[in-house]
């Protein structure tokens, strides 16, 4: 029973550490995992740490915010839709989105599994920031396009894609601006920088 006080006292100021996140701008078609077939690049294409794991998902399919870290409790707290962590999405969607659209997507849309919960969702202009997607999108003349920003509290598979179809407004274009209180900001397609994480954060949205 003396063993953990020990050793605790030995390592004070490891105990006293914060906990940190990585915070990658994930590229289109990287695979958000660290292993794979080599027909695909994977996070370990671009974090040399191995001891971080993804605190939720990113489609392949998808760009943007990725959050890893190597403490366990963390990520469950990130991860968990109990918590209700807000993510930001910036959508380039097919079609001139109306304000009924715009409406039906922040009240929350019926899908198979379920009604989404309420979002916060506006017309935005393309970010001034945004770098080119390798490969390009599929553009057709005859169809404009748009650019949505889409705050969601919940994590469910495909959801922002799933949302935009079911009012008429197929994704073209998917970026994870922000999760939480952590944003791309200035940090490039590819590229990643290490954050302490301030306690605050941990308790600023109380699982229910």
């Amino acid at each position: 029973m003396r063993t953990p006080a020990i050793a605790r006292d030995r390592h004070p100021a490891r105990a006293a550490r914060p906990p940190t996140v990585t915070l990658l701008n994930k590229p289109h078609g990287v695979l958000c995992q660290f292993s794979g077939d080599g027909s695909r690049p994977t996070l370990a294409d671009f974090i040399a740490e191995r001891d971080v794991y993804p605190a939720g998902r990113l489609d392949a399919d998808s760009e943007g915010l990725v959050v890893l870290t190597a403490d366990g409790a963390l990520q469950a707290r990130i991860a968990s839709p109990r918590a209700k962590l807000p993510k930001t999405y910036w959508v380039q969607v097919e079609g001139t989105p109306d304000a009924a659209a715009v409406a039906a997507l922040a009240a929350g849309v019926d899908l198979a599994d379920g009604r989404t919960r309420p979002a916060r969702v506006r017309a935005m202009s393309e970010p001034a920031e945004l770098w080119p997607r390798d490969p390009p999108i599929r553009l057709r003349r005859a169809i404009p396009t748009a650019w949505l920003e889409m705050v969601l509290t919940e994590g469910r598979n495909r959801q922002v894609r799933r949302m935009t179809a079911a009012v008429g407004l197929p994704t073209l274009r998917l970026i994870r601006h922000a999760v939480g209180p952590w944003t791309l900001d200035g940090l490039a397609p590819g590229r990643s920088r290490r954050e302490a994480v301030d306690e605050r954060v941990l308790s600023s949205a109380p699982a229910r």
